[in-house]
């Protein structure tokens, strides 16, 4: 990397929005930079290389048949004729039992809930798709919102563990309207048999993220990996200079922060905005950490399998290769044991020797044929920044994307909302940023 640096855009991050927002500038002619403090592209859905060198993501993807922008981004690259769609299970550990849950039928065979409750369960997650306006609910709680639709029972058993186990602390703090655009998103993927269908690209979100990195080279963009942003400097209400903790120095025109807002208040002195400083200080997030083991068989016959019951270290065991086929990784078995958890947690911070212990222990709990030794490669990753906390009446409280500076854009997943984190709606919503940026630009001219 050269020790000076001029451009029109400095994009800080190469996550899928970052990637999108250097692509479509660097389309319309503009000298765009972009730095990334990992060692590959793609944020959550960077990839990395088992010993057979096949290709995996660290922490497990997939999309849905209605994401639209990702897949017309796919189109834009000549990769439609890799993306398949396959047919998926799921299903819910819960009271020391894997029960089916891929289906209508599997719902009413679920017999840990009274018969009623199935049907209401049911009618609940049709009466859901029916809400058009989020923010008529988006004061609510999740359980606030949900237990007078489908019941205490039905809460208590199906909702209540898995929110609890994937928002830990904030659990009683997250808005409905996370929930109800989960759950219309989910109820808009069934096949014509009502069971769930899910899409993924040959040679995985690693490879995408590729793909996408290099048309924008091949454009004139440049793209630095290893270069943690160390300071911001600013003069007279502008972005005059970035530093990376290398020691480079960018001088951009514009520049885009695509990270978790509260990071900016690590590389930037706000002293003379402490109301916007305390803003970004405001959104919260969760961290994630993921062990992916390749295993010499499978564990059962379920794609994504809710773990309701408490005590166990992750909240979902996902088989990755009752998904795609195993023929991918050379015939071994790849699955993910994921967990949300605050970034100060003891477990967060402990040595991967012990959640390593610890989940294999679980897992021999919830798969009582399972052995140690099925344990071919193992491997741990940790994101500190995985999951904002849309707290209740969160289109209030969040911040803005424009920002005190005026060649200053904060573009970040926690901005995503109604919408969850994922690579569709970072696609979506940065080609609608760039758009604006390019629409502005032109009308300044």
């Amino acid at each position: 990397m050269r020790p000076q640096i001029s451009c029109d855009y400095l994009i800080i991050g190469a996550g899928f929005s970052g990637l999108t927002l250097a692509l479509r500038l660097a389309e319309a002619g503009k000298s765009v930079v972009v730095v990334e403090q990992d060692s590959h592209v793609g944020g959550l859905a960077a990839d990395f290389q088992l010993r057979n060198g096949s290709k995996l993501e660290r922490f497990y993807h997939h999309w849905f048949n209605s994401d639209l922008a990702i897949a017309g981004l796919i189109s834009e690259l000549g990769l439609t004729d890799q993306v398949k769609e396959y047919p998926s299970r799921t299903g819910m550990y819960f009271n020391k039992k894997i029960w089916d849950l891929s289906s209508p039928l599997d719902l009413l065979k679920f017999s840990p809930l009274k018969f009623h409750n199935r049907i209401r369960l049911g009618i609940a997650t049709l009466l859901v798709r029916r809400v058009k306006d989020y923010k008529k609910i988006e004061g609510m709680s999740i359980r606030e919102w949900l237990e007078p639709l489908c019941g205490k029972q039905v809460f208590n058993v199906v909702w209540e563990p898995l929110v609890r186990a994937k928002f830990s602390i904030f659990a009683d703090d997250v808005s409905a309207a996370w929930m109800w655009k989960k759950l219309v998103l989910r109820g808009g993927t069934r096949s014509k048999n009502g069971s769930e269908a899910l899409l993924y690209i040959d040679g995985g979100f690693g490879r995408l993220a590729k793909e996408v990195a290099n048309k924008i080279t091949s454009l004139g963009g440049e793209i630095y990996c290893d270069e943690k942003i160390a300071g911001i400097q600013t003069n007279d209400g502008n972005v005059i200079r970035v530093v990376s903790a290398s020691g480079v120095s960018i001088f951009p025109g514009q520049t885009i922060f695509t990270g978790a807002p509260s990071q900016l208040t690590e590389v930037m002195n706000l002293e003379s905005f402490p109301e916007w400083k305390a803003e970004l200080q405001a959104v919260q997030y969760l961290a994630n950490i993921c062990l992916v083991l390749l295993l010499d068989r499978s564990l059962s016959d379920t794609y994504w399998l809710n773990v309701n019951d408490p005590g166990f270290p992750f909240v979902g065991v996902i088989e990755h290769t009752n998904l795609v086929s195993n023929s991918m990784y050379k015939n071994l078995h790849v699955v993910y044991l994921s967990r949300y958890i605050e970034g100060t947690h003891p477990d967060y911070l402990a040595p991967d020797s012990d959640y390593f212990k610890k989940s294999i222990e679980s897992l021999t709990q919830m798969f009582p044929d399972f052995k140690p030794e099925w344990v071919k490669e193992k491997y741990i990753w940790r994101a500190r920044y995985a999951q904002p906390i849309t707290t209740k009446n969160y289109s209030r409280s969040f911040p803005a994307t424009a920002t005190p500076f005026q060649n200053l854009t904060l573009h970040s997943m926690s901005q995503i909302y109604p919408e969850d984190r994922g690579t569709n709606y970072a696609v979506k919503t940065s080609e609608a940023l760039a758009l604006k940026i390019l629409t502005l630009e032109n009308e300044v001219e």
